[in-house]
């Protein structure tokens, strides 16, 4: 089976504005001391480092938040895993909008509809890219907010219950680049021939950018568990983060045709002769399970799912320094961090997934200023 554009298959996408709902209708505790939704938010500047103690509750009662992804007017774009709706936020005050409803989307477990990327032309051709868990596969699909039909621009990645990958982001050479996961199937990772277990390197139109490491191929990188965050330094330099099995998480430094020992190394380990690459951190599941990661004024931003905390870990070029964990247990679950515009951090919640305990308000979406 072929995977990408060159399948030509395209999805009708339901365009609606609609209030999105205020509440999940969960039962739940108390919430974290982080005051009401804000009706405005504090001045915030893109060459600052995101002051971690001025936390702003932008919304709450968003249903399992996954993708995130900013427009060039500084509005957010907001994925509901289970509902398949899209929800636009405008940082400024007021409720979001659901602007979106992906039709298609087949959510269990892991799967639903996952990240979002924004083109690097939006101002010009308005298209939003989606990764979603599909009836057959996980896949990606382009549309227009303004309406018309979307299109699958890559198809045929696995999907199963579990490790579905879905992490999505334009890199700064303006390919897009697609973490998966292996769907349950460890084999996947360590063959060239699946798009399972990888980090996919693609042209905006869902083909094999050129220069990949092997020509004709989508794969960038091999040997991945379950990739869940993409993140560039200054230098253009990518890392990803990645759930380990029952031991170590990961945030590894990936680079053009790297294979990173999953299965037969997890975290740390022999390198069979230079083979495997390993990881520049890790951490214990219970302390992580690492999902989103954004960079910004020389720190990486992990989000830590089981660990319940943000870990932030100081860059030195290509390396990592000594991770230091910020809002332990405050919010409980962390899904996705992502540098927004003017430099503030966004942080979504993610304890209505069925594996968080409920506070009242949850789902949430938070902003720390940069300042």
């Amino acid at each position: 089976m072929r995977h990408g554009m060159w399948t030509g298959s395209a999805l009708a996408v339901l365009l609606a504005v609609s209030t999105a709902a205020c509440s999940s209708g969960n039962e739940a505790g108390p919430g974290p001391d982080a005051g009401p939704v804000a009706t405005g938010t504090a001045s915030s500047s893109p060459s600052a480092r995101p002051d971690l103690d001025a936390g702003e509750e932008l919304a709450r009662g968003i249903d399992v938040p996954w993708g995130l992804a900013f427009l060039p007017d500084g509005d957010a774009l907001i994925a509901e895993r289970d509902t398949g709706r899209i929800l636009r936020l405008d940082p400024g005050g007021g409720e979001p909008q659901q602007v979106a409803e992906v039709p298609g989307v087949a959510a269990a477990g892991e799967g639903g509809l996952l990240g979002l990327a924004v083109s690097r032309d939006f101002a010009t051709d308005e298209l939003v890219y989606a990764y979603f868990t599909a009836a057959d596969d996980n896949r990606i699909v382009r549309f227009r907010l303004g309406g018309g039909e979307p299109e699958v621009v890559f198809s045929g990645i696995a999907k199963a219950t579990y490790h579905n990958g879905g992490r999505i982001a334009f890199g700064p050479d303006g390919m897009l680049y697609v973490g998966t996961g292996d769907a349950g199937n460890t084999s996947r990772s360590q063959d060239p021939a699946s798009p399972a277990g990888k980090i996919l390197r693609l042209t905006p139109d869902g083909r094999p950018a050129p220069g990949n490491p092997t020509a004709g191929s989508p794969v960038y990188s091999l040997g991945h568990r379950n990739v869940q965050g993409l993140a560039w330094n200054a230098d253009g330099r990518l890392f990803a983060t990645e759930f380990g099995q029952n031991d170590v998480d990961e945030v590894n430094l990936i680079e053009p045709g790297r294979n990173y020992g999953w299965p037969d190394v997890e975290g740390e380990g022999n390198t069979a002769g230079d083979r495997y690459t390993n990881p520049l951190v890790t951490w214990s599941t219970r302390e992580a399970s690492p999902s989103g990661i954004a960079i910004t004024a020389g720190t990486a931003y992990v989000a830590a799912l089981r660990g319940e905390r943000l870990w932030v870990v100081p860059l030195d070029g290509d390396q990592l320094g000594e991770p230091s964990a910020q809002l332990t247990d405050r919010y409980g679950r962390l899904r996705t961090v992502q540098v927004a515009p003017d430099g503030a951090l966004w942080v979504t919640t993610s304890n209505t997934d069925g594996r968080g305990d409920l506070r009242d308000g949850d789902d949430r979406i938070l902003r720390f200023p940069a300042r």
